[in-house]
């Protein structure tokens, strides 16, 4: 008799909770902390960032590179819905795959270059940008800009027609 009514107890505790289901949420409630607790206060909860989209088809030119204004040199990018790379380095044209990924990241594959000779001072700012182009990790736009940055510095871009 002992063995079936602790048996009724534990049956009872269990099904009691189902039983009064307004009890058990007001106390699931009381039991949550307010947002004051939490340092929410009156301020919103930030919503989670959408992710942006690649400009693809979209010419760009260089006016920066690592940190510097590029004024006399053209330099240019252009990434195509083939997800190729194409551009003008200042001296000669290149090209090379470009994959726009997840988080706004940015794999440049092994450029193909065209052998044009040129002064020394141009053949130093196509190396500079295309080393830079190639070792992007991460884009971002700012303010109708097309920043790339990676280990070997950062280029900023302004669209172009």
């Amino acid at each position: 008799m002992t063995r079936r009514l602790g048996l009724a107890a534990v049956l009872a505790a269990l099904v009691a909770p189902m039983l009064m289901p307004g009890e058990a949420a007001a106390q699931r409630r009381q039991q949550m902390p307010s947002r004051e607790e939490l340092g929410g206060g009156g301020t919103a909860i930030p919503l989670p960032q959408q992710e942006k989209t690649f400009p693809i088809g979209a010419s760009w030119s260089v006016i920066e590179l690592n940190g510097k204004p590029v004024y006399d040199r053209r330099a240019t990018l252009m990434i195509d819905a083939n997800l190729r790379g194409t551009g003008f380095g200042g001296c000669n044209t290149f090209s090379a795959s470009a994959y726009p990924l997840r988080q706004q990241a940015l794999a440049v594959g092994p450029i193909a270059l065209t052998k044009r000779s040129c002064d020394k001072g141009l053949l130093d700012f196509e190396r500079s940008f295309l080393t830079t182009l190639r070792a992007t990790q991460k884009w971002d736009l700012v303010n109708g800009r097309l920043v790339l940055k990676g280990s070997a510095g950062e280029l900023v871009l302004s669209r172009t027609l």
